[in-house]
Order: C-alpha cells, then structure tokens, then sequence
C-alpha cells in the first residue's frame, strides 16, 4: 500500500477538495482507496459525508467511530489504538472519519516525540499510532492507496501524519503566502526525515510496526488559479515563475542547480487545475465530485463541458501522480 500526504502550510489552498476529488478519481481507475482525515478541522469528512451521517458519528458523548474513538485508549492511557472503524463511502473508497477532538492529541504527541530518543516503547506507539490505523484500515479494505489530509500547520498532529506517508503532495497557489509556505515546510520535512531516522534506531520493540518516514517530496500541485484566454493572470505569472526555483531550494535542498524557467517546463510540477468555482456549489449540494456532476444536478450548457473537462483534468493529475509514487493502475 502507498500512503500519500497533502501539506501545504499557508490554508485555503483547494487541498482538502484535492484530496476528496482524488480519492473519488482513484476509486473510479479501479483503485482501492482509504481515505485519512487527520485535520481536527474535519472538512474533508465533511466532503464526504451528509449531515444526518455527521450527527450519528459527533454524538454529545463517546465518538467510537471517529479517529478520536479509535486513539481513545492512547489518550486515556488504557492502551493502544482501538480497532479503527472505516466508514463505507462506496465499494473503492473508505473513510476514516475525522473529528474536531482530534485537536487533543497534539500534547500526547508533542510529550512523545523526545521520548522516543530514549527508547521508550509507548512513545513508539503514540508517534505511529496514524499509521499503523491506516494500515489496519487498508488490510480490512484490501485497498492499494491511501491519501491523507491534513491542516496548514507543522504541529505535532502533522508531523506523525507525514511521518506516516511514504510520499508528500504539495498543493501550491500562485501567490506570496503559498510560496512562504512552501519556504517554511521544505526544510521541515527534511527535519522531521531526519529526526525519525535518527529515533527509528532507538525503537526497543522490533515487533512493532512503524513507518520508514521516507516522506519523498512527489511534487506540486497548482490550483484554483485564475485564467483568461487559457493564460494565468499577470498577477500570478510572477509568482510562478519564481515556484521552481522555490520548490528546488526548499522542498529538495538543491541550491546552485539550473531552474527551469517556467513551470510548465518543470519536472516536479504534476497538474495545474484551473478555475471551477461556479461548479463547486452544484458539486456541493449534489455531494459528489464535480466531474460526476449530472444534468440533472444543473451541470446543462457550458457547465456541462466543465464537468467533462474537470474529469480530464483531475484523471491527468491522478495519473502523474501514481506515477511518481509507484502506484500501479488497474
């Protein structure tokens, strides 16, 4: 199974939408597909997820068939990870249903991370605790694919869900704040690959499934960038022109190399998708991907081409992106 991260640092990039769309798409190429939500924000849960189903999932109590209900144990201090409920979206996607609760496992794994440098066994436990639920999770779906989502921080919470990914996923807007962003978490990843080596060493228990934290940059996506006449406005075109550049120094730590000079020309970039804001509520209150918008749901006239043209799109950057990660397609 391969585990793919979304991080970007700077919010309100598209990325919770990308993760939905992609899991829809993956699940549509034949692939067997789990879906994590370990942003205490829970939107991508939310995506997926109708309000009548939310309400029997956040109950005023106990949450078991949440990712809080199945850390609840590690929490508590009774033990380790419950077994992790996976809630049916369709035959090729599961869920593993985030919760707002989530937020109070930031101290536990902040407390852990240090600890492991002393060998502690429940630190071990606590810091993978993310993945070994998802890989529970995809052997009881038989799935191949595992996307993440997580929110726009470098928080605790974060770094055990990327620990946990064999591969990270950029999503990138053409501005200032998506670039800074980007500045901030290239070198963190490298920090936190190498902080995890380092403590892997350290693990007392040899029986105890834990990720390599390979945590391999696959690349970045553009969204949501404005067009006209099939070009990005000018008042993105600098900035991305300047995201190659950015990317390689950042992400990769490769200074003093030749950058391309466009982003169309660079190797790591994996899709740039473009404007469907006027197809977004319609996806909405369909509660289904865009590119599965129907007439019926008002996708009629040009909608109706955005939506087949949204499918291509989002299949192209599917594509690219088992391909970078070495995710065989049916």
């Amino acid at each position: 199974m391969k585990i793919i991260a979304f991080l970007n640092n700077k919010g309100g990039v598209g990325k919770t939408s990308l993760v939905y769309h992609l899991a829809w798409m993956y699940a549509d190429l034949g692939i067997k597909v789990i879906a994590g939500d370990f942003d205490p924000q829970a939107n991508l849960t939310s995506m997926f997820l109708d309000e009548d189903r939310l309400e029997e999932l956040w109950p005023e109590n106990e949450h078991p068939e949440t990712i809080l209900g199945i850390i609840k144990p590690i929490l508590k201090g009774t033990g380790d990870i419950a077994e992790p409920h996976v809630e049916n979206i369709e035959d090729n996607i599961g869920l593993i249903v985030g919760d707002l609760g989530l937020s109070l496992f930031e101290d536990k794994l902040s407390d852990a991370w240090p600890r492991c440098h002393d060998g502690d066994e429940s630190a071990f436990r606590i810091i993978s605790a993310f993945f070994r639920i998802l890989v529970d999770a995809a052997e009881r779906r038989k799935a191949d694919l595992a996307l993440i989502d997580v929110g726009p921080n470098l928080g605790a919470i974060n770094r055990a869900a990327i620990i946990a990914s064999q591969y990270v996923t950029i999503p990138l807007a053409p501005d200032l704040l998506s670039l800074q962003g980007l500045k901030n978490l290239g070198p963190t990843l490298r920090q936190w690959r190498g902080q995890w080596e380092e403590r892997l060493k350290k693990n007392p228990d040899k029986y105890l499934i834990l990720p390599e934290g390979n945590m391999e940059p696959a690349g970045y996506v553009i969204i949501q960038h404005a067009m006209r006449m099939d070009r990005p406005v000018k008042a993105y075109e600098r900035w991305m022109s300047r995201i190659p550049e950015v990317y390689m120094e950042s992400v990769l730590g490769e200074e003093g190399r030749e950058v391309p000079t466009t982003v169309e020309k660079d190797a790591h970039r994996l899709f740039m998708l473009r404007h469907y804001r006027s197809l977004m509520p319609m996806a909405m209150e369909a509660r289904k991907p865009i590119f599965f918008l129907k007439p019926a749901d008002g996708a009629i006239g040009a909608h109706a081409n955005a939506v087949s043209e949204c499918y291509e799109d989002f299949k192209g950057l599917a594509i690219n992106i088992a391909n970078r990660c070495d995710i065989p397609l049916p």
